[in-house]
């Protein structure tokens, strides 16, 4: 089975990366006016963090992280509103790493997903950029520092967490996640729930062979597209039974 990354990759292209971190010059000027037409009042400044990576839990313990991020791409992006209805029916916990973009489009649905005291929100930069090709630190924090006052406008709630766009950080972009309070999270098992190729059955089989104890999966909920939704029972399942020798995960 094939994977994607975190989140589905842009045409390639070499306009305004730079600057902006897309790489399509139709994106690049999208994210320019999603960032101009962004709250500009910052959420309350959190106390700086250690910067650090967090792609895994303990190993010695029988827990796993189900996390999932609401990417701001530049194709159509809809709330999938069964992945989350499936998480509370199980009574699952869950982090969702929202995109600051995203979130605005969504607002209403933000609200209905802080609601609900199961999930943790987190932040997914404002405009989905690779970050690690901009050369302005100012709009690395100016990526982060929008999503918090959007997240925070919209639901009152300041995420501890960030997650960068592709899985792509570097030194300075854990640095200045860490100086606005939030620590950055990976992922060590990327469910590749993107894939074109990837159905209900591959992406149980897929998750289920590749967590460990500690593990922090990778999922989506801004695509109705994706499988993501008719797969969870089956993860759930599998990840709460007896797991291949693994123990059983909580």
């Amino acid at each position: 089975m094939s994977l994607a990354w975190a989140c589905q990759h842009p045409s390639p292209g070499p306009v305004l990366v730079q600057q902006t971190g897309h790489l399509n010059q139709a994106v690049a000027l999208k994210a320019e006016s999603d960032l101009r037409t962004a709250s500009s009042w910052p959420a309350p400044p959190l106390p700086p963090v250690a910067p650090q990576v967090l792609a895994h839990g303990r190993r010695d313990l029988p827990h796993v992280a189900l996390t999932f991020d609401a990417c701001s791409t530049r194709d159509v992006s809809q709330y999938d509103q069964r992945v989350t209805r499936e998480l509370i029916a199980a009574k699952v916990p869950a982090t969702i790493f929202l995109g600051g973009s995203w979130a605005r489009e969504e607002a209403a649905h933000v609200r209905e997903i802080a609601s609900v005291p199961l999930f943790e929100l987190g932040n997914h930069s404002y405009t989905h950029p690779h970050l690690t090709t901009i050369k302005s630190e100012e709009r690395i924090h100016l990526e982060i520092e929008r999503t918090q006052a959007e997240i925070y406008d919209l639901t009152g709630v300041q995420p501890k967490l960030f997650r960068p766009p592709y899985g792509e950080y570097d030194q300075r972009v854990v640095r200045i996640a860490a100086e606005l309070g939030l620590t950055t999270v990976e992922y060590d098992v990327a469910s590749g729930d993107p894939d074109a190729h990837a159905t209900k059955e591959r992406l149980i089989d897929w998750v289920l062979r590749k967590a460990r104890p500690g593990s922090i999966i990778v999922m989506h909920i801004n695509h109705r597209r994706f499988h993501t939704s008719e797969a969870l029972p089956g993860i759930i399942s599998g990840l709460r039974g007896p797991l291949r020798g693994k123990g059983s995960f909580k």
